[in-house]
């Protein structure tokens, strides 16, 4: 018996738009949700995104860009914050306006430590005064096991 393909929910990330780029966003629209986590571990993110996804396009949004990120703002919360086409009434909204560094890591989730030490030197040696710091985790983990990549880009608000 032929193994059925997996099919993919995530799309495929290229890395090249958001290594070691600058962006500067005017306005850029985000709804925002919560994730309980446990010690950084994200406990109920797959329920959250669902119910995010769903108010999104009951109200005739579209978050086509796949961007949603992460702030950890504690070891038992984390918040996201999904870039949208347009306001969603039902969720909380937040505009973005400034320059943001990105830079993109691939491996497994436990590297996050020492990829945010070297973000953090990378941003010393270009003499950008770090700012909050969120992190996009750009397909879930059956999508990463099937593109064979777990991409992972780190986003610091410079201004």
């Amino acid at each position: 018996m032929k193994k059925r393909e997996e099919q993919a929910c995530c799309p495929e990330f290229d890395p090249h738009p958001w290594d070691d780029v600058t962006l500067h966003w005017k306005d850029k629209i985000f709804v925002m949700g919560s994730v309980m986590t446990f010690l950084y571990n994200p406990l109920n993110f797959g329920s959250v995104i669902k119910k995010m996804d769903k108010a999104i396009h009951e109200e005739g949004a579209d978050w086509k860009e796949g961007l949603c990120l992460s702030d950890h703002t504690s070891k038992w919360n984390m918040d996201l914050y999904i870039a949208v086409d347009k306001p969603v009434k039902s969720l909380d909204n937040k505009i973005m306006t400034g320059m943001f560094y990105c830079k993109a890591y691939e491996g497994p989730f436990r590297d996050t430590g020492k990829w945010h030490k070297d973000f953090e030197q990378r941003l010393a040696e270009k003499g950008i005064a770090e700012g909050k710091i969120y992190l996009w985790y750009t397909t879930c983990p059956k999508c990463a096991r099937k593109y064979g990549k777990n991409w992972v880009v780190m986003l610091a608000d410079i201004g």
